[in-house]
């Protein structure tokens, strides 16, 4: 009878803690949601006036677009169970959870991977800004979100034996590679085949195109920051007992990495131009967030507290360097933070990570898997993202003409200002 009753016992527990994680799973996609809000401010606030309405466009049809096709295809490119080509093209489902996602079981996790999906597409938006044709950005925010990302994030997410950086042995908790190292690389080709903003080098050298709002990009940057405990917290996929005090304390690392790399950036730009700059301070916040996200659930305090002071530092020399050596306009620093920092933060693990990480006796295997594994994140979407728009640039192309940027895109693709009490061409 003691037996019995013990058994229930733990079933039932079993079974709140299983309802308690699917809740905490959907609340952290609400905040993840939310982060599509602090993408708009950010990009708005960091670029000029006249193309605001233009950056709110992309931001909702990123997450418009993300959310049906994702659904429709990406969800089962990323988590069927039969694999293509033996995992590197994804998976296909069996006929009751085909691609278009009829499954009951697991809606929750559904919402949460579609919000992630829709991260990595809008981290390229910021890097065309101001000179991408709106339709052609449509285009390949469908193809990102329907093949691009779904089937590279089937290499590792699912966490099975079937998935090969899995069996690797890698480690991503959050998705410093998965989303953001393949955001960022798509938003480095992106920026190359789109070509500079007018006016951004004269004589080989590199002009400041200022942001127009400070104020609206450093809320940008809190609803972020806010938005990415959901972001890596959420990624314990569970609630209760011991997942309670593992999703509590990716939470403190996260938040600790964002703030050291605030900080690394504040001085370090202190020190280097002699002012304490705003944008690249809040850069470093992002910089610290990107970077912990890999490892948020395999380092502790320390680890993560050293990751945030490296890419507060190594995004502005990396945004320096891109902007003035490489001549590539990146008008919010989306290649740096989400690129650099994301592929810098999962080969951080290889050093910090408790176990298996370099500096706690575990050798250079884990260094060199983080390695690897990375760069095959980077160069998929490198490669898939050339092949898109170079066929987008030979066809209905990839720029506004140089009348339209110049008057700005939110009038000519669609038809108002975002500031219509303040129309001018000198914004």
């Amino acid at each position: 009878m003691i037996v019995e009753q013990q058994e229930a016992i733990d079933k039932a527990v079993e079974a709140i803690n299983g309802d308690m994680g699917a809740l905490w799973i959907t609340l952290a996609a609400i905040l993840v949601f939310f982060m599509q809000a602090g993408f708009t401010l950010l990009e708005i606030g960091f670029t000029r006036s006249k193309n605001s309405g233009n950056i709110i466009m992309k931001n909702v049809m990123d997450l418009a677009i993300g959310s049906l096709m994702f659904w429709a295809v990406g969800y089962g490119l990323m988590y069927g169970s039969e694999l293509i080509a033996g995992g590197w093209l994804g998976r296909t489902s069996p006929s009751d959870q085909g691609y278009f996602f009829f499954s009951a079981t697991d809606w929750y996790n559904l919402f949460f991977q579609t919000v992630f999906c829709a991260t990595a597409a809008t981290i390229v938006s910021g890097a065309i800004a101001g000179r991408t044709k709106f339709s052609t950005y449509l285009i390949f925010s469908a193809v990102l979100t329907t093949i691009i990302y779904p089937i590279s994030g089937s290499w590792y997410w699912p966490f099975d034996d079937d998935a090969w950086l899995n069996t690797a042995g890698f480690v991503d908790f959050a998705g410093s590679s998965v989303v953001h190292a393949v955001g960022g690389s798509a938003a480095l080709v992106a920026a190359i085949l789109v070509g500079p903003r007018i006016g951004k080098y004269v004589d080989g050298k590199a002009k400041v195109i200022p942001g127009h709002n400070m104020a609206f990009g450093a809320l940008g940057v809190f609803i972020l920051w806010l938005g990415w405990f959901g972001f890596n917290g959420g990624s314990q996929l569970a609630w209760g007992g011991d997942d309670t005090v593992g999703a509590t304390s990716v939470i403190i690392n996260t938040n600790l990495a964002a703030a050291i790399g605030a900080i690394a950036a504040l001085f370090f730009t202190w020190i280097r131009y002699g002012k304490a700059d705003i944008s690249m301070t809040l850069n470093g916040a992002l910089a610290g967030l990107v970077g912990i996200t890999a490892g948020c659930g395999a380092v502790n305090a320390w680890g993560a507290l050293a990751i945030g002071l490296i890419c507060g530092i190594v995004v502005v020399l990396s945004i320096e360097f891109i902007d003035k050596k490489l001549k590539i306009d990146d008008p919010v620093g989306a290649i740096s933070v989400h690129g650099v920092c994301g592929f810098l933060g999962t080969v951080l693990i290889g050093l910090f990570a408790l176990d298996g990480g370099l500096l706690y006796g575990g050798g250079g295997k884990l260094l060199w898997v983080q390695t690897y594994g990375s760069l095959a994140y980077i160069i998929w979407a490198a490669l898939f993202t050339f092949i898109v728009l170079f066929i987008l640039k030979k066809t209905i192309g990839l720029r506004v003409s140089e009348k339209e940027e110049l008057e700005g895109l939110d009038i000519h693709e669609h038809g108002m200002e975002a500031y219509p009490e303040h129309i001018t061409t000198q914004n």
